[in-house]
């Protein structure tokens, strides 16, 4: 299987990366559910990387410059995490651990999922880096305490990053129509002072909304749930929502965050390859990992 835009497993030159990507296909699976159609996202995403491969150095218009801003290859992609369906306890000690051992390089972490329930290890991994915030881009909020007696599932990533003491606030951006939460789940996630931000008041007012809640300076990992995206741009997804954020809104949130804070980590979940169409939903995730390489790379 090719690496995300060929990227090598490690840098030859004894260089540390600032970024390192790696794939979790498997989290919390919920009694009952299979999660092997997720699994497939990563590699789905580094098979359509490919055509961008050849001109990585070539001028890129989302970045306002190439991909590595001028400078040699700072990106890795060391592949998928052993991860098995239902060993939910097993999955999550493995992708906590890749996450810390990522970060003590230092470089930033870029995992490519799974389901959302791949989130709550990868933030349990930034425990000995806090604070962080956390940008979500979601069109649901996740606040399910448990479902079927399981709490770290993919209705429930929010509510275990309130509960991490080394999280200090989220924003939540792309919320719309109707999901798994009650009113009980938004008093709480209100309760804890999560800010929430619609999709149609992006829409409306535009990014700004949302990166003005994150503090300047701050170390911020961002997890994009792609229904956050309008069906339109993102179809392969389990739930379609019409009405979510487009590409150069989701781009401008992470571009915007990088000149505003520091991106400590981002993650990308909920791609389900089986309903994509044409492939659309893969070269769009590809895009936003590029973009979230790029404003790494433009970090000081």
């Amino acid at each position: 299987m090719p690496t995300f835009l060929g990227f090598p497993s490690h840098l030859s030159d004894g260089r540390m990366p600032r970024a390192v990507i790696f794939g979790a296909g498997h989290g919390s699976t919920y009694r009952g559910k299979d999660s092997s159609g997720y699994a497939e996202a990563a590699n789905a995403i580094r098979t359509v990387s490919q055509g961008d491969a050849p001109p990585v150095e070539h001028w890129d218009f989302d970045l306002g410059g190439p991909l590595f801003n001028g400078g040699p290859c700072c990106c890795t992609d060391t592949g998928d995490i052993m991860t098995i369906m239902h060993d939910n306890a097993g999955n999550r000690a493995r992708i906590e651990a890749r996450t810390r051992e990522v970060l003590s390089l230092p470089a930033v972490p870029i995992m490519l999922g799974g389901d959302d329930s791949v989130v709550v290890p990868f933030l349990a991994g930034f425990a000995d880096r806090g604070p962080i915030w956390i940008l979500q881009i979601d069109a649901h909020i996740d606040w399910r305490d448990e479902v079927h007696g399981e709490r770290y599932g993919y209705s429930s990533p929010m509510r275990r990053a309130s509960e991490m003491p080394h999280v200090a606030g989220m924003v939540q951006v792309g919320l719309r129509s109707v999901g798994s939460a009650r009113p009980a789940e938004i008093e709480a996630a209100r309760g804890y002072g999560s800010r929430f931000v619609t999709a149609r008041e992006v829409h409306v007012q535009g990014v700004e909304i949302a990166l003005r809640h994150i503090p300047e300076g701050a170390q911020v990992v961002v997890t994009l749930d792609c229904d956050g995206l309008d069906p339109g741009t993102m179809p392969g997804v389990a739930a379609r929502t019409p009405g979510g954020l487009s590409y150069t809104q989701t781009i401008d949130l992470i571009a915007g965050l990088g000149r505003r804070a520091r991106l400590a980590g981002f993650d990308l979940v909920e791609f389900y390859p089986p309903a994509d169409i044409d492939g659309l939903s893969a070269l769009a995730a590809a895009r936003l990992v590029v973009n979230a390489i790029g404003a790494v790379v433009r970090q000081i």
